[in-house]
């Protein structure tokens, strides 16, 4: 028998188990753990070189040495990408908040987890190029995907994609159209626990048309972007 998981009902019980194993503590972390290790990772001092040292040695296997990802193998474009919200990431791939085993194995490292591991690579990673030409959609429904970002998205995600000024909210501008609309399917599948659930009930009410029209409207943004660079008590600067 195959299993509906976007069946109202199934849904139900799918968030019950969770709301169970979460108030039980025996799945899955405290969010309000999850975001006190978040907190203490941006206020700690960014090495961005050490950031460089190991984002070399366990993350450009996958994403690559300018952190641009790879779209055949639908692997995110890192470069540019907005410090806090890298930071919350990695810790949500460290307690078990987001799923993936590649992630898991990686972030299980000694090196990689602790807190300031986590600010140093942030910090680097924020500091690279964005990428310039990432992977695209085929071009044919750019009007729609427009007119659906700007409508919906914009408000949160901003209308030049940056993300929000916080940089807890992805910038989703110079990403992979294959990435894109992965991941816009597997939130509408309820496969990620780290994102509210008017979210996913949203990307769920979009057909594919819609979905890959938004993908290939995103993967296609150039341009400045709105956004002011900011100092940090460090001495380094971030978006």
């Amino acid at each position: 028998m195959v299993i509906d998981f976007r069946m109202p009902a199934i849904r139900l019980v799918v968030a019950s188990v969770l709301a169970t194993a979460l108030s039980a503590g025996t799945v899955f972390a405290s969010p309000t753990s999850v975001d006190e290790k978040v907190r203490n990772a941006l206020q700690l001092d960014q090495n961005t070189e050490r950031g460089a040292t190991l984002y070399a040695s366990h993350c450009a296997q996958c994403h690559g040495q300018r952190a641009l990802g790879s779209a055949s193998r639908v692997i995110p474009s890192l470069a540019g990408q907005r410090r806090a919200y890298l930071v919350k990431q990695l810790a949500d791939f460290s307690e078990d908040e987001r799923a993936s085993r590649e992630m898991h194995a990686v972030v299980s490292k000694r090196e990689l987890a602790d807190e300031q591991a986590w600010a140093d690579l942030a910090g680097y990673l924020n500091s690279l190029p964005r990428a310039s030409f990432p992977q695209t959609g085929d071009g044919r429904g750019l009007e729609l995907g427009e007119a659906i970002f700007q409508d919906q998205c914009a408000s949160c995600h901003q209308e030049d994609g940056r993300g929000d000024d916080d940089g807890f909210i992805p910038s989703v501008r110079d990403q992979h159209y294959s990435y894109l609309v992965r991941q816009m399917r597997s939130i509408a599948s309820w496969h990620r626990l780290n994102v509210d659930a008017d979210l996913v009930r949203y990307f769920d009410s979009l057909d594919t048309e819609e979905a890959t029209a938004v993908a290939d409207y995103l993967s296609r943004m150039r341009g400045p972007i709105r956004d002011h660079d900011r100092m940090n008590s460090d001495g380094t600067i971030n978006n």
